[in-house]
């Protein structure tokens, strides 16, 4: 017996606490961010890998109304199509955008807000003008996938709880990083490359560790690309780099005029004036990013005073214009004015180099505009524009050279992180590095069964003197710091550890320590 516990020993030392100071320190920490981590982490490697291929999978579950047969005619006018569109729609329904695209294969495709809020995309057969069909917006499955990877479906609790999850995957990382990093005689292919010799848990182990550490540098930019876009702490960065001159570009908190002179319209001074109320009604509503009651005409809330680009009917915005207040247009009499036709928008559109694969939000009441929302995937073509319903005067054209330095950086990374920057190749990258997130979740959790915890929880034992770690205190603080919501769970779970499971994670004997490092 005793000769069994001496060839085993060997094997499993560096796990342990007495070998390695503050080892159980960190993999206690490590398993805590696990704990809450890896539920989440499947839902987002899902999904997330789901919505990369979105281009792909879309015209498989929607073949009848997304795709066409390409025909040697031309297409029919906008004009035209659209009036189809409406055609299928109640009358009470409002046509708010319609989707450009230049591929033969694909179907014209124009979003309707019903009267209950609703919005409902309608498909037109481009060359003979036949509806081919409808979609719900919000229940369409690339919609719906969406929601699930930003909120959960849960709205602001669902949106909070990702971001939490992702502020906590800094620390599974930071620790996870520390728990492999390879000590006494490990060699550089024993760190790197899996052990399949090994058997049972420490096998599991081994492949976590390892795997883990070839995947710390995508997940680590999964989580910085993603967090500009959360509804807390994103939107507060957002205002922060936008304050500091280096988000978005200018104007967007009402440094520039941004407004519409119609033909027949009031003077310059009147027109200014009008654009100080416009930029004051935007202070107060800034905070708020979306609008959930239609108490009035859909066209009435589409061109309410203080709109900003993420209110508009966009499946995606540029994260760099979505603070940008949309202008309006004013007329001395709008009854006099005749709003120019969709076709002649698309058409200054391609004058100005925009082609295809971009979305025209259609002015909604008298004072609205055209507002094209170009979002590629090379993020220096991004393109907002806001075009005069009346004159298709330019009233403002927004491109990524005019962007803060701050929102540069964050435009690469949304590209990267959607899969969208270099084409199949980027969407087969983030599939790899999302399903490898997610064997790390079920490696986790295999591991964590094959301990047969008999503790509350069965973190592992608290070591009896643990060293200072005083580095680790200090980046665990300044991680509080930079992420406040974060900073309120890292101490509420430090609280819990100290209180409900102090006792029963006292250190156990030796021979009990040396199994539970395996």
């Amino acid at each position: 017996m005793s000769t069994t516990i001496t060839t085993e020993r060997p094997r499993v030392t560096p796990a342990a606490g007495a070998a390695n100071p503050g080892y159980r320190t960190l993999w206690r920490w490590h398993f805590y961010a696990g704990l809450f981590v890896m539920p989440f982490l499947v839902v987002l490697a899902i999904t997330g890998t789901l919505y990369c291929f979105q281009p792909q999978i879309e015209p498989l579950l929607y073949p009848e109304r997304l795709v066409v047969a390409p025909q040697a005619v031309p297409r029919l006018p906008a004009e035209a199509l659209l009036a189809n569109a409406r055609s299928a729609m109640p009358p009470s329904a409002a046509a708010v955008s319609a989707v450009v695209a230049s591929d033969p294969r694909r179907s014209a495709e124009f979003v309707f807000r019903l009267a209950d809020g609703a919005k409902q995309s309608v498909y037109v057969n481009p060359y003979t003008g036949v509806v081919l069909g409808t979609l719900s917006v919000e229940q369409r499955f690339m919609q719906v996938d969406r929601m699930l990877h930003r909120k959960l479906l849960l709205g602001k609790p669902g949106e909070l709880l990702m971001e939490l999850a992702a502020c906590w995957t800094l620390v599974m990382i930071g620790t996870g990083i520390a728990l492999w990093w390879p000590r006494e005689k490990t060699t550089a292919r024993q760190a790197l490359l899996p052990r399949f010799a090994l058997k049972g848990r420490a096998l599991w182990k081994n492949v976590h560790a390892v795997m883990g550490i070839w995947l710390a540098l995508g997940a680590l930019a999964f989580v910085l690309t993603g967090l500009p876009w959360t509804g807390s702490w994103g939107k507060q960065f957002k205002a922060l780099a936008s304050a500091a001159n280096l988000g978005a570009p200018p104007g967007s908190w009402g440094g520039l005029a941004l407004h519409s002179t119609l033909p027949g319209a009031v003077g310059l001074q009147a027109a200014q004036a009008e654009t100080r109320t416009q930029n004051a009604a935007h202070d107060e509503h800034a905070e708020h990013t979306g609008h959930t009651g239609h108490h009035g005409a859909a066209a009435d809330m589409d061109s309410m005073p203080g709109m900003v680009m993420d209110d508009l009917p966009l499946p995606l915005t540029p994260w760099a214009v979505g603070n940008t207040p949309v202008p309006n247009s004013v007329s001395a009499d709008a009854r006099l004015d005749h709003p120019l036709p969709l076709g002649r928008v698309i058409a200054l559109a391609a004058s100005l180099g925009l082609t295809e694969g971009y979305n025209i939000v259609l002015p909604a009441a008298v004072t609205g505009v055209y507002t094209i929302s170009y979002f590629p995937g090379d993020p220096k073509d991004e393109r907002t524009l806001y075009i005069d319903q009346y004159s298709g005067a330019i009233l403002k054209d927004i491109r990524y050279s005019d962007y803060g330095a701050v929102s540069k950086a964050v435009s690469y990374g949304t590209s990267l992180h959607m899969g969208r920057y270099f084409g199949l190749a980027n969407q087969l990258l983030c599939a790899a590095i999302s399903l490898g997130l997610a064997a790390m979740a079920v490696t986790g959790c295999v591991m964590w069964w094959k301990r047969r915890p008999q503790r509350p929880l069965g973190a592992p034992s608290r070591e009896r003197a643990a060293p200072p770690m005083r580095g680790w205190k200090t980046g665990l603080v300044l991680l509080g710091v930079v992420f406040p919501l974060m900073g309120a769970t890292l101490f509420a779970v430090w609280l819990a550890d100290r209180a409900i499971f102090g006792r029963a994670a006292r250190h156990v004997p030796a021979g009990q320590t040396e199994r539970a490092g395996q």
